[in-house]
């Protein structure tokens, strides 16, 4: 394999609850039928409270930062103008921050510069896990919950977005006088259904309410194309989640994080 000046690459994911870092040493193969490219190590920073100097920590056992490429995803601009002055303060030259007309998926929308970027890339690392001439569902479990369809073509068509765990615990205790803010950051284990005071009661209806939510939209979004997708999962809560959709659903970690590095090789 020849070497690319786009690599080693640090592929940087902005969410509006994490950061999320992933460094790929060499350049994932393109070939069909190669695995899912995998970071060879990973960091998560929260936004509100991220060092960045950390991050030169975390690359001091290869290299720092400017002897990196950069490519962001971010939804997130006040974080992504940070990092970026970060990036230039630590003499890195070599930053690309990805639009929809970076990478390499057909989105059969009419603006596909109005997607989120994140749900393109994961898109993105989808295709290359799915099975040829196969259609795909791609459920992305994070701030917000995503789940989006991919056509047997390897076509985005978009999807449907709800809010994920925590911004709907926030949401019922800034919108009401006495429920209470409940700690829910992700679908970890599941709750009784049958909540026996109100603390419980709204983790069932948060809970079941966003996995019956996805789970409904899988039905929906499956009539609309040709054969029975396969199930994708990605996020923090995708482990758990995965078990409680059947036999079809799997999980895949770093999706978005592979789809930045699928993009730069490409």
């Amino acid at each position: 394999m020849t070497a690319s000046p786009r690599f080693p690459l640090v592929a940087v994911d902005i969410g509006n609850s994490r950061i999320k870092f992933g460094l790929f040493e060499t350049a994932p193969s393109l070939a069909p039928g190669a695995d899912l490219p995998v970071p060879a190590r990973t960091l998560e920073l929260e936004p509100q409270l991220a060092r960045f100097d950390e991050i030169g920590e975390w690359l001091a056992p290869a290299a720092g930062p400017a002897a990196t490429a950069w490519w962001i995803g971010s939804v997130q601009r006040s974080v992504t103008v940070t990092l970026v002055d970060w990036l230039l303060g630590n003499d890195v030259r070599r930053t690309t921050l990805l639009t929809a007309a970076d990478l390499p998926l057909v989105v059969r929308l009419p603006r596909p510069d109005m997607v989120g970027i994140d749900r393109l890339l994961a898109a993105v690392g989808a295709n290359r896990l799915r099975t040829a001439d196969k259609p795909a569902i791609l459920v992305d479990l994070g701030t917000a919950i995503t789940v989006d369809l991919i056509s047997p073509a390897g076509e985005f068509l978009g999807g449907a977005i709800l809010p994920g765990i925590g911004m709907s615990a926030r949401a019922l205790h800034e919108f009401t006088d006495l429920l209470p803010l409940l700690e829910m950051q992700a679908l970890a284990e599941p709750p009784p259904a049958l909540g026996t005071n109100t603390s419980d009661a709204m983790r069932s209806g948060i809970y079941w309410g966003a996995v019956g939510g996805v789970k409904q939209l899988i039905e929906l979004l499956s009539e609309s194309v040709k054969g029975a997708p396969e199930i994708l999962l990605t996020g923090g809560a995708a482990p758990a989640v995965a078990g409680l959709l059947g036999p079809s659903a799997s999980y895949a970690p770093h999706l978005t994080l592979a789809g930045i590095a699928l993009a730069a090789a490409r």
